[in-house]
């Protein structure tokens, strides 16, 4: 496969990833809103996209498989099939085995006898709707109509009104795309036409041309062209179906019946060629205006202009139609909502591109040297003090700030994609455990990083899958308990601080504290009789091993989830809590920062060493007080009135050496917890690239990072949340870095 090809390859799998995505999200809108007809033409849509572009690489399983789901979402589209919650679970079931078809797809391998032996199952189950009997729509009764020959035709629009759901018109819409292959397939287009003249008359046709390449390049058996035709006749669906049978497998049929529904036309507009959106030539796209109609309004339209004497603007198309009696006004307001949409997506179209991931990563990594490179410069400036240097190391250090913030702002993205996924996850352990909940999301519009963004999926799982399981209470415990029998969950994202703060929030039974310490004392994390503030008894959750269920399930119980979710967390350079009110429900908060690439940081150092702190984090800088200086470990200050503990960096990192006699203290928050560092000197702002550790380092407390400054020299990227932890609860001091860390 050539290059091309394959990024083509690589460009169907993430598109068919989204589109599977958007699948799953519509049909759990669906089981809320089974009547919901733009969902269910969104499903539709989705399976043939990814049906088309799976037969352009030959991906004949897909393509196999696809089909026979596609068909039974035409039937649903078509209101012969009603959406039930049986078929509902089929089709998720569908998104599930179409995503392990696209997996094995991006790995390189053809489908195994397991799997093709699972579409076949799915495919035969998907086969009993395809069988059963349809609802077809009443048909309609012509008996009463008088239709004149030939031509002429009157356009219907003295039907009755039937509603703003349904149109007036007593006419059969029926609308052709031919595939490629149809020639080829020994067919031919008007063939059809005349088949269909047989029982009934074409009253208006409008011819759709494709994509028609250069004569230099066209392929004179393929066919690229379509309808849409106006059709009377008094005979039943069955019938005017059976006209299409032969092309219904390489082309796109849709059919809508008289006095259709409004909801029928808007999916109709939705498949229409951009390129001619405009309101008359819609109209007369879906049969419901021909084009002596068209011209007739449209003359109307110009002798009410100010050209030909009008005192005021000319009206607008759609009044002229509906003031003619000639359009249905819900039919009207469908072809303008349509026309919306289509301005509104080629302007977001025209303002997005598609750029692979691991560009936006080598360009923030450019940008970060580029930093560190910015800051060899001011020094080397700062260092000649010739003034038109530093004046222009000044004026590229700006610019090279905003290049960074343009280049975080690229890897920004909004949070509501992850927890939409857990939607499913919800459902179907719900359904699993026989509990009836509901989920509900906020904030799903904040943005973080997206490589916070990927990490966080796991942790989020184990936390949600434990509310559910363990949180929320059995609909009969629930009555008992005189709370509502749906339970709640709920996903909350919002920015706090220069971080972001995501909830996950259920009204269940909550923690029991007596047996979390009775458990904690079993395993001998707890002495007995030691007292303990609830944040600690609840900490204890995040032990390894811990569990307090009292049986296992294929969900929980084993204790392997929550000290795994703390882990990934802490390694994000995050925090993660507990709260909990027995009988009311539990909140567990994580803390992320908002990037993991570059920070806005504050220098400082200790001895010869240089430590970075998170700007965002620092709320000021003092001098630290005569009468507040002990000899080491941490201590108290008083800060207007409040009580402020602090640490010394030379305790902490084992400095050697004689404190200077003025030392300052930097001020830091973290979670609503405030805490000193007590320094040496104060460096000021410093733009800081982060640099892992690695494996090696992962185990040092209170070091988050490292970066490198304009010196070429390491400095230390302090772990605030960590700090502030330790010197608050009073934690023992890790006092030792290895020594290819210690400062010197």
């Amino acid at each position: 496969m050539s290059a091309q090809m394959d990024d083509a390859l690589q460009t169907l799998i993430v598109e068919s990833r989204e589109l599977l995505q958007h699948m799953e999200e519509a049909l759990l809108l669906l089981e809320q809103t089974p009547d919901d007809a733009e969902a269910v033409n969104a499903i539709f849509r989705a399976a043939h996209t990814i049906k088309g572009s799976a037969g352009l690489f030959s991906l004949d399983h897909v393509v196999a498989f696809t089909h026979v789901a596609e068909s039974v979402l035409d039937r649903v589209r078509d209101h012969r099939l009603g959406m039930s919650p049986a078929l509902g679970s089929l089709l998720l079931e569908v998104c599930d085995h179409l995503g392990q078809l696209i997996d094995g797809v991006a790995a390189g391998q053809a489908p195994d006898d397991a799997l093709s032996g699972r579409s076949d199952a799915i495919a035969a189950r998907l086969q009993t709707y395809l069988e059963a009997p349809s609802a077809a729509p009443a048909e309609p009764d012509f008996s009463d109509v008088d239709w004149p020959d030939g031509n002429d035709i009157a356009h219907p629009s003295a039907a009755p009104v039937r509603g703003n759901d349904s149109v007036t018109s007593g006419m059969w819409h029926i609308s052709l795309r031919s595939g490629p292959n149809l020639l080829r397939d020994g067919m031919d287009p008007l063939s059809i036409l005349r088949y269909l003249g047989t029982f009934g008359q074409i009253v208006n046709l409008e011819l759709i041309l494709g994509d028609i390449p250069p004569l230099s390049v066209i392929d004179p058996e393929s066919c690229y062209i379509g309808y849409e035709l106006s059709f009377a006749s008094e005979t039943d669906q069955a019938s005017i179906d059976g006209a299409f049978d032969f092309v219904r497998e390489d082309s796109v049929v849709r059919l809508i019946p008289p006095y259709g529904p409004i909801a029928d036309y808007r999916a109709l507009f939705a498949d229409m060629p951009e390129d001619s959106l405009l309101l008359g030539r819609m109209l007369v796209r879906c049969g419901s205006l021909t084009e002596e109609e068209l011209a007739q309004a449209l003359e109307t339209q110009g002798r009410m202009g100010p050209d030909n004497g009008g005192g005021s603007p000319a009206p607008l198309l759609g009044e002229v139609l509906v003031a003619q009696q000639l359009v249905d006004k819900p039919l009207v307001d469908a072809a303008l909502e349509r026309q919306q949409q289509v301005k509104a997506t080629a302007a977001g179209e025209a303002t997005l591109i598609r750029v692979d991931a691991n560009k936006l990563d080598q360009l923030i990594n450019l940008v970060g040297e580029l930093i560190i490179a910015g800051a060899g410069a001011q020094l080397v400036a700062r260092r000649l003090k010739v003034p038109d240097l530093v004046e222009s190391t000044s004026v590229l250090a700006r610019l090279v700030e905003d290049v960074r913030d343009s280049a975080l702002t690229l890897r920004m993205v909004q949070i509501g994609a992850t927890f939409n996924r857990f939607r499913r996850v919800v459902r179907d352990v719900a359904a699993e455990l026989g509990k009836d909940i509901q989920l509900d999301i906020q904030g799903g519009e904040t943005e973080l990083d997206k490589t916070v963004v990927e990490k966080i999926g796991d942790p989020l799982t184990h936390i949600v899958r434990n509310a559910l399981d363990h949180g929320i209470e059995p609909a009969d415990v629930r009555l008992a308990r005189g709370k509502p029998q749906q339970g709640r969950l709920s996903l909350n994202a919002h920015h706090e601080s220069g971080s972001i703060v995501i909830e996950v929030s259920d009204d269940g039974g909550g923690l029991r504290k007596e047996r979390i310490l009775q458990k904690a004392v079993e395993r001998g994390l707890v002495s007995e009789g030691q007292v303990l503030s609830d944040k600690e008894i609840f900490g204890l959750i995040f032990e390894p091993g811990f569990s307090t269920a009292t049986q296992v399930s294929n969900l929980s119980g084993r204790g392997v989830g929550m000290d795994v979710v703390k882990r990934n967390i802490l390694a994000l350079r995050g925090t993660v809590d507990l709260d909990s009110v027995e009988g009311q429900g539990t909140t567990v908060r994580l803390r992320l920062p908002l990037t993991l690439a570059i920070i806005d940081g504050f220098l400082i150092g200790a001895g010869n060493a240089s430590y970075v702190v998170p700007l965002e984090q620092v709320l000021e800088c003092i001098e630290l007080p005569e009468e507040d200086k002990p000899e080491q470990g941490a201590s108290y200050l008083n800060l207007r009135g409040e009580v402020l503990p602090f640490v010394r960096l030379r305790d902490l990192f084992d400095i050697p050496g004689e404190a200077p006699r003025r030392e300052n203290v930097v001020v830091v928050q973290y979670a609503g917890e405030r805490a000193g560092l007590v320094v040496d000197q104060l460096f000021g702002e410093f733009q800081t690239v982060i640099k892992p550790l690695g494996k090696v380092f992962s185990h040092i407390r209170c070091i988050g990072g490292s970066t490198i400054l304009g010196s070429g020299e390491v400095a230390l990227i302090l772990d605030v949340p960590g700090l502030v932890r330790q010197v608050t609860e009073r934690q023992p001091v890790s006092r030792h870095l290895p020594s290819t860390l210690s400062p010197v």
